[in-house]
């Protein structure tokens, strides 16, 4: 995310919706930054039954350059509390969630987020389908097989599938059976 939208800081992006969301590329990437974050605390806090009671908060007049250096630091926090997770520690996402999970949800965040910002910036990028193909493993075991990236988008509601109908609702599976 960081790589990919850095270069294009000095548009105002408020002022654009991210692809076909409701929010602005600026509050879309603030919201990654958030979930990051969450997913973190969740996986360093062990909470069983809901997420834990605290959110991020990002100054407003903060220019989208600051807002990814916040996603950078969240992110490494994320990261930091999956390598320190044991294997078997579960936390909450509706339902315990393990520490694969938590790091499928924040790829995928970060891939469909980015996918969107470029949307809205008149971009040409493209998930990585190594990454897609992770995230389509573990959080989306039914979705069809295919092109990973292609998939994601569509699995999220994000693109066409050939021979499929458009997702409009879909919910991914980060809790364990």
């Amino acid at each position: 995310m960081v790589r990919v939208l850095g270069p294009h800081t000095g548009r105002d992006w408020r002022a654009v919706r991210a692809g076909s969301l409701e929010w602005s590329c600026w509050t879309t990437a603030a919201h990654v930054a958030h979930d990051l974050l969450a997913y973190a605390g969740q996986v360093a806090g062990r909470p069983d039954d809901a997420y834990l009671p605290f959110d991020l908060a990002i100054a407003e007049d903060a220019a989208p350059a600051d807002v990814l250096r916040v996603v950078r630091a969240v992110g490494a926090l994320l990261v930091g509390a999956l390598a320190g997770a044991d294997p078997d520690t579960r936390a909450w996402h509706w339902g315990p969630a393990d520490p694969t999970g938590f790091a499928a949800m924040g790829v995928a965040e970060t891939l469909l987020h980015t996918h969107d910002i470029t949307q809205g910036l008149g971009l040409t990028w493209r998930p990585p389908e190594d990454l897609c193909a992770a995230v389509l493993g573990r959080l989306l075991p039914d979705a069809p097989a295919g092109d990973p990236a292609q998939v994601l988008l569509w699995a999220t509601g994000r693109g066409e599938l050939p021979g499929r109908d458009r997702v409009t609702a879909w919910v991914w599976r980060a809790a364990l059976s």
